[in-house]
């Protein structure tokens, strides 16, 4: 492995490589909203109890729905979606109702949350705790369901083939997933103890 030449460049700069999500919330007039942020990680409680994390910024509707009702869907964009995801990022619900788009919308399973029908792989989730840092809202979210790509045949909590969901990744630009490189031990197992 080469070392390689690094300079100090400051800390305003960002190389957070996110997968790209789409927020389902319910509008207090029923209809739904729908918003996306990249903002979205994954943490646990204890073993085997996960939890989603979703950060907002600012005062959008979607961060005051979640607030208001404490439940949300987190809807994973995969390439197909990227031109809806883009729409409902630059056009804001403050400004009218975001249709020029069509798709396909559904109700969760076991949460009462809009969800898109286009996503491979949903979480359906209860807000348990949030923080705040400036004007940023963290929200702690435990999943309740998940609702995956019927082609997708999970063998363990970590082994899902995430080049089924085909997931944009978001660092600045709109980026694709390569390619598997292999399982964890698998790459290194030549190398003895």
């Amino acid at each position: 492995m080469n070392k390689v030449k690094r300079k100090s460049i400051g800390t305003n700069y960002s190389s957070c490589v996110q997968p790209a999500f789409i927020i389902g919330t319910n509008n207090p007039d029923g209809s739904c909203d729908f918003a996306p942020i990249t903002w979205v990680s994954a943490t646990n409680e204890k073993e085997y109890d996960y939890h989603m994390t979703v950060s907002m910024y600012g005062t959008k509707q979607t961060k005051t729905n979640v607030l208001r009702e404490k439940k949300l869907s987190i809807n994973l964009v995969s390439t197909d979606m990227l031109e809806l995801m883009d729409y409902l990022g630059t056009h804001h619900a403050k400004n009218g109702k975001k249709d020029a788009i069509p798709y396909e919308t559904g109700r969760g399973e076991v949460v009462d949350v809009p969800i898109l029908e286009a996503s491979r792989w949903i979480y359906e989730c209860e807000v348990v705790k949030t923080a705040e840092l400036g004007g940023s809202t963290t929200f702690f979210c435990r999943i309740l369901n998940i609702q995956a790509d019927e082609r997708l045949t999970p063998n363990g909590t970590f082994d899902v083939d995430i080049t089924l969901l085909d997931p944009v990744i978001y660092s600045s630009y709109y980026y694709r997933l390569g390619e598997k490189l292999g399982q964890i031990g698998e790459i290194s197992k030549h190398i003895p103890d």
